[in-house]
């Protein structure tokens, strides 16, 4: 008997399935819940995650309570001086290699194509190490994160209106409408500034969609749940921008509708988060890029 192979992909869906889950009776999502959060980070590279492995340790981190934020490989924590506990049980993350394969083309000239091959890495949480000691801060002054998502905000450049009782994005003037500031009332975990960024975050992420930016069209993929994975991925992104900017994301009421529809696919397709995650990667960089 064979060993079953260990599907990456199927794995961190039906991590972020689960978290989504335990979450729908609030309707919060892993990354919207807690107050604070910022980008898990690597402890040999020093470098931010990217793409769905934010998602997934987020999720593994709200599981099991980690709030270090700073992952590695059994050996890059022994590198790093530390030591992984005997016992402790790994979280994963995913990176691509491009292989060549041959064609089987019978009667052809032999030609290669190149795959996009996924490895899964296990990885462990600081918090499940010993012998590590975290670096101190930097002493370079702080920007206030209010202040800096004022800046970040304006660099991109989009048109930005206020007014109204609703936040979204018109594609028709290629616009953003939001109430007025004064409008937002903040939560137990965040300020009314920080509630009013959250969302003109997500809503700079659906800024990002058209062809001269991000070209991202989900219909073909994702068929008559297209609207519902748009804002998935403007979700995604804000949380992502949120972090990077140390703004609390606020949870958005209107997510409660979304729920079904993204468990639905995330359960037909095993690759949609990954898509999702990545479009909104991309997006956040998009907008963080902006040189004006």
């Amino acid at each position: 008997m064979t060993k079953d192979r260990f599907d990456i992909h199927q794995h961190i869906t039906n991590q972020i399935i689960t978290a989504i889950e335990q979450g729908a009776g609030d309707f919060q999502l892993p990354w919207s819940r807690g107050g604070n959060i910022t980008r898990p980070t690597n402890i040999a590279s020093k470098k931010a995650y990217r793409g769905v492995n934010v998602v997934a340790l987020w999720a593994a981190s709200e599981a099991c309570g980690y709030t270090a934020g700073i992952w590695g490989t059994y050996r890059q924590w022994s590198e790093a001086g530390a030591q992984v506990r005997k016992g402790e049980k790994s979280s994963y993350v995913v990176f691509y290699k491009e292989l060549e394969y041959a064609r089987d083309e019978e009667g052809a000239d032999s030609t290669t194509e190149t795959r996009l091959f996924a490895r899964a890495t296990p990885v462990f949480a600081a918090e499940q190490v010993e012998g590590f000691i975290q670096e101190p801060a930097s002493d370079r002054p702080e920007i206030e994160p209010i202040d800096a998502a004022e800046a970040f905000v304006a660099a991109t450049g989009a048109t930005i209106a206020h007014g109204g009782d609703r936040a979204y994005y018109r594609p028709s003037t290629d616009s953003i409408q939001l109430p007025a500031k004064v409008a937002f009332t903040g939560t137990a975990t965040s300020s009314p500034q920080e509630a009013y960024y959250s969302t003109l975050l997500h809503e700079l992420t659906h800024w990002t969609a058209p062809e001269h930016r991000c070209n991202r069209t989900l219909g073909k993929r994702f068929g008559d749940d297209a609207y519902a994975m748009e804002e998935l991925v403007a979700e995604l992104g804000a949380a992502f921008l949120c972090a990077d900017l140390g703004i609390t994301l606020e949870p958005r009421l209107d997510h409660a509708q979304y729920l079904a529809s993204w468990l639905e696919v995330l359960k037909a397709d095993n690759r949609a988060i990954f898509a999702a995650a990545s479009a909104a990667s991309k997006a956040a960089e998009f907008l963080a890029n902006r040189d004006l």
